[in-house]
């Protein structure tokens, strides 16, 4: 499928069939191909719970305002942030690049997050977002339905999964066969959104 095809068929789910199951090699072509997303600095600060056990599904789901997706889904991921990845040896971020990119970027980064924790968290929730779309395109070409959800406690779902300190969730996302979801699209005319040059 080329990229146009698959945003122009990707929906948010609403129903998923609860009864398929993606196979370990489509859950390893997805992930490993979503990591391939950019992000700031290339930091990946990216960290992903793969919620597979059948009764923490049905904990989220119990504070996701019963949401079907949690359970229903073939694959349900907890996009969540390192908010100090920036700092966690990050000469591994630019390890294959020129040395003199290195001795340029690494302190560059250095200063650009250095008691600076919104800008941390701004640009980590930024990557997320990059990742997220990324593999909601690529569970399109694969064959499956996607939603991006928020409709959650955040709280209580970062207790469920035992979420470090220094950690956030960004959102989460569902993924398996949509089920009914062919409503009709409605979206803005580009004349409500689009500015030229300025306000």
């Amino acid at each position: 499928m080329d990229v146009i095809t698959a945003i122009q068929k990707r929906r948010a789910a609403k129903a998923f069939d609860p009864q398929h199951q993606m196979s370990a090699e489509t859950r390893r072509v997805l992930l490993e191909n979503a990591a391939l997303a950019p992000s700031a600095y290339n930091i990946q600060h990216w960290r992903i719970v793969d919620v597979q056990e059948t009764r923490l599904r049905q904990a989220i789901r119990e504070v996701a305002w019963g949401q079907a997706q949690v359970t229903d889904a073939s694959l349900l991921l907890v996009l969540c942030a390192d908010l100090n990845a920036w700092q966690e040896r990050p000469q591994r971020y630019w390890a294959t690049a020129p040395q003199p990119v290195q001795d340029f970027l690494l302190p560059k980064m250095d200063e650009y997050y250095r008691g600076k924790p919104q800008v941390a968290r701004d640009e980590a929730m930024r990557s997320l977002g990059i990742f997220g779309m990324t593999v909601m395109l690529l569970a399109q070409d694969l064959g499956y339905d996607s939603c991006p959800m928020d409709g959650f406690d955040f709280d209580a779902v970062a207790r469920l999964i035992h979420l470090p300190e220094n950690f956030a969730i960004g959102y989460m996302v569902a993924i398996g066969k949509g089920m009914d979801n062919a409503w009709e699209r409605n979206r803005l005319p580009s004349t409500d959104w689009l500015i030229k040059n300025h306000f």
